[in-house]
């Protein structure tokens, strides 16, 4: 562990001291088991005592501690307070790596406490840069505090073939309580023939899910790569055996594609799958064949919002947007987004979900019945995901982070639910693609606790820094901001989502889990980011471009390069290798191949960039 150069020397102290001075009560204890905190996915953390409006800002808020980490944190940390681990009685935040590492930390004094490693990541899957260069753990484990162990699914190399693998792990020891168990699953295409579940090109991003006694995994594709074989899956395993469900969820059964081109993935950005209370599993897909011609409501359920049975044997409900053939088209996933329940609401419809995607339409929804609409409000471009909270009038609130922007909606309407803005925070900083995650803090809904959390995505290639905010949903002011870590493989995004428990806020990025809370250090002093290509080195003659799609006739694209200069990409080979991610005009691109004489760059991979330069690495 390495602290950072100004801590507070006694940590528990400042924090007495300052909750003290504060007026405030001791801060209450919650469990943070899940991704987003509960099934619903709210992000709300109703009982935090201690930070208030009035104490969080940059002169007695701040940094308390900072541990080193093995790799990159895609996964959001997850807390159990009161846990007898190594000899004593702690506070544990676990923190699960894309190294395959899992580790357990005192939540108050950064100490490590345990730390296991499940096996040999992955490394740069498929070529797809969309991620750091190993990916492991991606999706957020969850916790059952009951029988005491966290489930966790760890993507490995076995004999040089990539494997996942579901752990139970004891939260006390950090080894297996069972034994682990390979992912796999058969689904049947609409012709009959059996299709087989291919670890080597699905990838598990969405935070896992535990309801009634079942463990739930999305899955879904790297950089849209292998499209011809990649499907969007939903799987299950029983809690108590880890036997996988009679059933599973293969959202693309079709059996041809104008384009060879299927994928309806659920990824969400890493947004977890959500559950109500008897049981129903609700997700998100995301884009298919880019002719936008291959939705279908049985065979295809491309860019929409789904709801089946917990056994994942029946479809119960499904919204899909009326664009969805130009949402497909334009890679306009839906499925940027994560899915939100949210708690019973008074009127007619009680029951409500909200989800948004790369288009930024956030949908207010029937969750009973999905595809009953209540209406659609523009956030800005979203790969993110909502929050909700209760304010001190009683009346719920939606959060959502589209763009650069915190926004905060009311709920109205008795007989046909509608959202009014509130406030707005255009402020978060992030260069990669729009959007961010949030939590939500309050003393139940006593006035002035209630504060939005947010982490922004780096702002340049170096050093890309990220960087925590505190805003007052009340009126849209920044209470807090100050850099939180880092994140330096800039081609996939930072989804972090900040955790908020006993007066306490957990950022996890590359490398690196940060510690604030009152009395914290007004300045944060962070490691030193170590600025390394990590990209997968390229074969002998082959190059690298970033530039800006300008024209695409077919396979012959025309794309201007960041020195203004125009070049020509002939992608015929990328798309018969499946190693294509279809460009959109005016947008970024990645072409990976090999100069003719003409000058025309043959390309064996076309991948997305993102559409701000600053996050560019250099050509190669």
């Amino acid at each position: 562990m390495t602290t950072s150069g100004t801590r507070v020397s006694a940590i528990a102290g400042s924090l007495a001291a300052a909750v003290c001075l504060s007026g405030a009560p001791a801060a209450a204890q919650l469990n943070i088991t899940t991704y987003h905190y509960d099934n619903n996915r709210t992000g709300w953390n109703s009982s935090e005592t201690a930070l208030t409006q009035s104490n969080v800002s940059n002169s007695s808020f701040g940094l308390l501690q900072t541990v080193t980490l093995d790799d990159q944190v895609d996964a959001q940390p997850l807390i159990v307070n009161n846990e007898t681990i190594n000899g004593g009685q702690h506070n544990v935040v676990y923190v699960a790596t894309e190294n395959n590492s899992v580790y357990a930390i005192d939540a108050q004094s950064g100490q490590i406490l345990l730390q296991t490693n499940l096996g040999t990541p992955v490394s740069w899957p498929l070529g797809c840069g969309n991620n750091g260069p190993n990916v492991g753990i991606n999706g957020t484990p969850v916790i059952d505090t009951s029988a005491g162990v966290m489930y966790v699914i760890a993507y490995t190399l076995q004999s040089s073939t990539p494997a996942y693998y579901l752990h139970a792990l004891s939260l006390t020891t950090l080894t297996d309580t069972t034994a682990p168990v390979l992912v796999s699953a058969s689904g049947a295409l609409k012709n009959g023939q059996a299709y087989q579940f291919n670890a080597t090109n699905q990838r598990q991003r969405p935070g896992l899910l535990l309801s009634n006694g079942t463990i739930y995994a999305g899955f879904g594709s790297f950089c849209d790569f292998a499209a011809n074989d990649s499907r969007g899956w939903v799987l299950g395993w029983q809690e108590s055996t880890l036997t996988p469900l009679a059933s599973n969820k293969l959202n693309n059964t079709k059996t041809k594609s104008p384009d060879d081109f299927f994928l309806t993935s659920v990824w969400m950005s890493g947004y977890g799958l959500a559950a109500n209370s008897t049981g129903s599993v609700y997700f998100v897909t995301g884009n298919s064949d880019y002719s936008g011609t291959t939705y279908n409501r049985k065979t295809n359920i491309a860019e929409s919002a789904a709801e089946m049975s917990g056994d994942l044997s029946t479809p119960l409900g499904l919204f899909t947007p009326t664009d969805h053939g130009q949402l497909d088209e334009y890679d306009n996933d839906f499925g940027s987004g994560g899915l939100l329940l949210l708690p019973p609401q008074s009127g007619k419809y009680p029951d409500i979900a909200s989800a948004a995607g790369k288009d930024g339409n956030l949908y207010l929804l029937d969750a009973d019945i999905l595809k009953k609409e209540f209406g659609s409000y523009q956030i800005g471009g979203c790969w993110c995901g909502p929050s909700y909270f209760q304010g001190s009038d009683g009346v719920g609130r939606i959060v959502t982070s589209g763009n650069n922007s915190v926004e905060v909606w009311a709920l109205h309407g008795e007989k046909a639910p509608g959202l009014t803005q509130k406030s707005a925070f255009n402020g978060i900083a992030g260069a990669q693609d729009p959007g961010f995650l949030t939590t939500v803090s309050s003393n139940g809904t006593t006035a002035g606790t209630d504060i939005v959390w947010a982490v922004g995505r780096p702002t340049d290639n170096y050093p890309a820094y990220v960087t925590l905010y505190a805003v007052n949903p009340d009126n849209g002011n920044e209470l807090f901001s100050e850099t939180a870590g880092a994140w330096p493989n800039t081609g996939g995004n930072s989804n972090i989502v900040p955790v908020v428990d006993n007066g306490l806020v957990y950022v996890a990025s590359d490398q690196m889990l940060t510690i604030f809370g009152l009395g914290g250090s007004a300045k944060a002093d962070l490691p030193k980011v170590h600025h390394v290509d990590r990209r997968a080195p390229l074969p002998p003659g082959e190059h690298e471009i970033y530039a800006f799609l300008r024209d695409m006739k077919g396979s012959a694209i025309t794309a201007q390069e960041r020195d203004g200069k125009m070049v020509r990409i002939d992608a015929s080979t990328a798309r018969r290798m499946s190693h294509f991610a279809e460009p959109a005009i005016g947008h970024a691109l990645i072409a990976r191949g090999t100069f003719d004489k003409s000058g025309l760059l043959v390309a064996d991979a076309i991948l997305h960039a993102k559409d701000h330069p600053v996050m560019w690495p250099s050509d190669r």
